[in-house]
């Protein structure tokens, strides 16, 4: 399985993910053997369209 970071992330700590067909998996680039979040393709199909749209913002 192929982990891959945002290249937002400037090379810096964030969050990594990887496909396993049917789902998304998520963890932390700073924390390889912690946990993984798991979350369906379709999920995450929705997940990526609120943040790019800007829902989930925190006030300035």
């Amino acid at each position: 399985m192929t982990w891959r970071k945002s290249r937002r992330s400037g090379g810096g700590d964030c969050v990594e993910i990887a496909f396993d067909g049917a789902s998304v998996l998520v963890r932390d680039s700073k924390d390889h053997r912690g946990a993984v979040l798991t979350i369906p393709v379709a999920q995450w199909r929705i997940l990526r369209c609120s943040i790019a749209r800007g829902h989930g913002d925190l006030p300035e």
